[in-house]
């Protein structure tokens, strides 16, 4: 109970509030504006946690990525561009709703479910991250070489359309993560002479490079050309909620618990959440074949789902220290940096500041709905700022962020470097998020494999002899498996017909 107590003080601070409240406002800016994702929000934030204790930190990054991941829904509805990735689900919806006239409906909608998505997987967390670090307390090296493994699995299969694609995104996260000489053996590897890569990739610069960087260079490939926006009217988005909250339950219930466990996923995220949530929204719908007309109901799983997968997705990261998506990879950086050190033996060492994460989670996501309410009727305002003033200002909070890192310029050649691979990995649709849990979970797969192998004197089946591990290792090898396992069914399938 002192605990609680102790991290509710520790955000009922004035320049804890304030913190919160600016970058929830920086997060609706960023999510509204088409092809800013809720994850590069996050990286042009990181700078400006440098400057703050950890938990005005932690809070304005978790405001910053609620907002955003909702305020990726406006463009979505009003200009058919989904602002983040997370929005591009149910973007056809939204923008037929629109041209209907029901503008205002189907963002009101949004604003309402994000943020009981947001409180019902922030629930979740509350509930299963505590027990789950009681669990973790007895794992080893063989549990986190499989946790880790699984993880990287997850990002192939799940994340990602193809996975030949995602395996080669994964293999250069991999590679990224050998160079230098934070290794078991502490061999010089892949620094080509250079004493600024002996110490390794740093990670914020790189992350800095793959979400923010490569979206200004495509914006300079293409033009910059700026958004067609219309003018529109819009009513009272709080018209009918409690209707909506009646008539849609089912549909925002399933959203929530569906979201929750594909962001407890590592690699999957709040965009994988909303795929699949519109997908089982039309699959058990009454009414399918209004899909597509300008049907809410999707609007609602969907919405709830990816709101709900953003708080799912601190579960592996607090506990285990692996990110569940893209957002959670930077924000653990940011803990590192903090001293906040994720694992299990953060909720011994610092519960209060586990509670003071948790009351973020609520503030933030009941906050929502007056903000967003705000970005709902400012939305088209900020559609209209030309892209070659918007493009310049972004390029130069990632040359700060790099810099400020270790105050040398190698950061930003790092940037710059991840920032064109990105580029080019995007232009092939090679997906960005298997490459992060690469370089993140790359050292703990080298050094628990190694440290298991010692341990076990060269024994591979020491691997299976633990009961957590041997059950990691059993789910990690059926993912791993799924692929040519579902090719023999279908085989199988034909050969009979």
């Amino acid at each position: 109970m002192n605990a609680i107590e102790t991290g509710l003080g520790m955000i009922l601070h004035w320049h804890v509030i304030i913190t919160i409240f600016l970058a929830a406002a920086f997060g609706l800016v960023v999510g509204a504006i088409p092809g800013l994702t809720a994850t590069m929000a996050i990286a042009l934030l990181v700078p400006i946690t440098f400057f703050m204790d950890p938990i005005p930190a932690v809070g304005a990054m978790i405001s910053c990525s609620a907002m955003a991941i909702f305020a990726g829904d406006i463009p979505s509805t009003l200009m058919r561009m989904p602002g983040t990735p997370a929005s591009a689900a149910y973007t056809d919806e939204c923008y037929a709703m629109t041209r209907k006239g029901q503008a205002e409906l189907a963002l009101g909608a949004n604003v309402l479910f994000s943020a009981l998505g947001g409180l019902f997987g922030t629930l979740i967390l509350m509930i299963s991250a505590p027990l789950l670090a009681e669990v973790a307390l007895q794992f080893s090296s063989y549990e986190y070489f499989w946790l880790a493994l699984l993880g990287l699995a997850c990002a192939i299969f799940i994340g990602t359309g193809s996975p030949v694609k995602g395996l080669i995104s994964l293999f250069i996260g991999l590679f990224v993560a050998t160079i230098g000489l934070e290794n078991p053996g502490g061999i010089p590897r892949f620094t080509m002479g250079s004493t600024d890569l002996m110490g390794g990739v740093d990670f914020i610069p790189a992350m800095i490079g793959l979400f923010a960087v490569s979206e200004v260079i495509r914006a300079m490939v293409s033009g910059a050309k700026d958004w067609d926006v219309k003018q529109f009217s819009l009513g009272n988005p709080m018209r009918g909620w409690g209707t909506l909250m009646v008539k849609y339950w089912p549909q925002q219930l399933r959203g929530n618990i569906t979201g929750t466990a594909i962001g407890i996923l590592p690699g999957a995220g709040a965009d994988i959440a909303a795929w699949v949530s519109f997908a089982m929204s039309r699959k058990f719908s009454k009414t399918p074949e209004k899909f597509g007309t300008g049907h809410l109901e999707g609007i609602v799983e969907s919405t709830s789902s990816n709101n709900a997968a953003l708080a799912g997705a601190w579960v592996p990261a607090l506990v285990f220290g692996i990110p569940g998506d893209s957002i959670t990879a930077i924000v653990i950086g940011v803990l590192y940096l903090k001293g906040l050190n994720p694992g299990p033996t953060l909720f011994l060492n610092n519960p209060e500041s586990i509670y003071a994460i948790f009351f973020i989670f609520i503030a933030a996501n009941i906050a929502m709905i007056p903000l967003g309410l705000m970005a709902v009727k400012a939305g088209t305002s900020l559609l209209r700022v030309p892209r070659r003033i918007l493009m310049p200002i972004i390029l130069m909070f990632c040359v700060v962020g790099a810099f400020a890192v270790n105050n040398s310029v190698y950061g930003i050649l790092v940037m710059l470097g991840f920032g064109v691979l990105g580029f080019l990995m995007e232009e092939h649709d090679v997906p960005i998020a298997p490459c992060v849990l690469g370089i993140v979970l790359g050292k703990m797969l080298e050094e628990s494999f190694v440290t298991s192998m010692i341990k076990s004197d060269g024994n591979l089946l020491g691997f299976f002899e633990r009961p957590i591990a041997g059950a990691l290792g059993g789910v990690t090898l059926l993912v791993l498996l799924m692929p040519a396992l579902m090719w023999m069914y279908r085989r199988s399938r034909l050969a009979a017909a």
